[in-house]
């Protein structure tokens, strides 16, 4: 998910009651929630390199505890900096200062950050380093903002109704806003469960269609799917992006579950021949890792001096071969990203069929 939710769900998490427990859960939940993003360091070393690390290492069950444990002693150095100059720790904090809690509110908080980043559709390996596996729930998009007006009047309204409640003498809460922030996360776990109902059945209505596949002079043969896709629209519910594999081909479509239709049914891309070219593309750094990560890649192979691709570099012999994500080649209003979506990556290859170049989103791995 994007940090903005990250950071409302670990603020949420703690005005739940949280912050009752113990001293600065709050700043330890907030820093906790967004903290296994902090893999994004990775793309100084180059794009591709960001890329095959991203929700690596920092996104496991095997590196959370160690991550609570940074953050905790990042606080307890704070801590002990505030002591030292206020002289006395009852100066410093309204709640007690208990570590154990406070790490404990941090695992809580790294938790919450796979448990977002499961439900969209770029998905998570959680048992990595022992298993490269990716999970993604897919029924939530990466920017969803129902999520985000959902955390953001659980921290807001409490404030609002704090400053109309001091203009009539009410006395101030300590801590307040409890109520609102469970509401808020109630409301979250709702959204998400419409999205879930909803991405099921659109998973269903891609399932149950067939399709005519024609192979040389035979009669066409009807086909369902091998396997489909169904990804989230960021604003409507009901609306999802479908992806089919017919084997020889993926279909792409758009559904609606309150319908039960697919738009448009010709929306073919066929899969790549496995040329010399794709072959060595698929072995290179950004190859493996993005065959890896993609459930339905869309391979394609080009001449490296198409004028279209502004390549007037190199040879007439070379390649270059394209990897695309269907799942982010959406037309929606304000993203129309079909031709050139988010996440793709290229490896350009030689006529000796060595990988010279590799890129990822225009960027040039170093």
């Amino acid at each position: 998910m994007d940090p903005i939710t990250h950071s409302l769900t670990g603020a949420c998490l703690s005005r739940a009651g949280l912050n009752r427990k113990a001293a600065y859960a709050t700043l330890t939940m907030v820093v906790a929630a967004e903290f296994p993003d902090i893999d994004t360091l990775w793309a100084w070393t180059g794009p591709v390199n960001g890329f095959q690390h991203h929700r690596g290492i920092t996104h496991t069950f095997v590196g959370l505890p160690f991550e609570a444990g940074l953050i905790v002693g990042a606080v307890w150095l704070l801590h002990r900096w505030r002591v030292s100059r206020a002289r006395g720790d009852a100066a410093v904090t309204q709640a007690p200062v208990r570590w154990g809690w406070l790490y404990g509110f941090a695992m809580v908080a790294l938790l919450s950050h796979l448990l977002l980043d499961y439900t969209n559709n770029y998905g998570i390996r959680p048992f990595f380093p022992f298993s490269g596996r990716w999970y993604a729930g897919s029924f939530v998009f990466i920017v969803d903002p129902v999520m985000i007006l959902l955390l953001v009047g659980g921290l807001v309204m409490p404030v609002l109704f704090g400053l109309v409640g001091s203009e009539v003498g009410v006395r101030r809460e300590v801590f307040r806003g409890r109520g609102w922030a469970v509401a808020a996360l109630l409301g979250v776990v709702s959204w998400w469960g419409l999205r879930g109902v909803s991405h099921a059945r659109a998973a269903e209505i891609a399932r149950s269609q067939s399709m005519a596949v024609v192979t040389g002079d035979a009669a066409p043969q009807y086909a369902q799917p091998l396997a489909v896709e169904a990804n989230p629209d960021p604003l409507n519910p009901f609306a999802w992006h479908t992806v089919s594999d017919f084997g020889g081909f993926y279909q792409m479509a758009d559904g609606n579950v309150l319908t039960g239709v697919l738009t448009p049914e010709q929306d073919i891309h066929l899969k790549p021949v496995r040329t010399p070219a794709v072959l060595a593309a698929m072995e290179s750094q950004v190859g493996r890792a993005y065959m890896g990560w993609s459930p339905m890649p869309f391979v394609t192979e080009s001449a490296a001096n198409d004028p279209a691709r502004g390549l007037g570099v190199a040879k007439a012999e070379d390649a270059v071969v394209t990897f695309r994500d269907p799942r982010f080649m959406l037309d929606i209003p304000f993203w129309r990203s079909r031709p050139a979506p988010p996440l793709t990556a290229t490896a350009e290859v030689d006529a000796q069929g060595r990988v010279v170049r590799q890129t990822m989103d225009g960027a040039a791995q170093r």
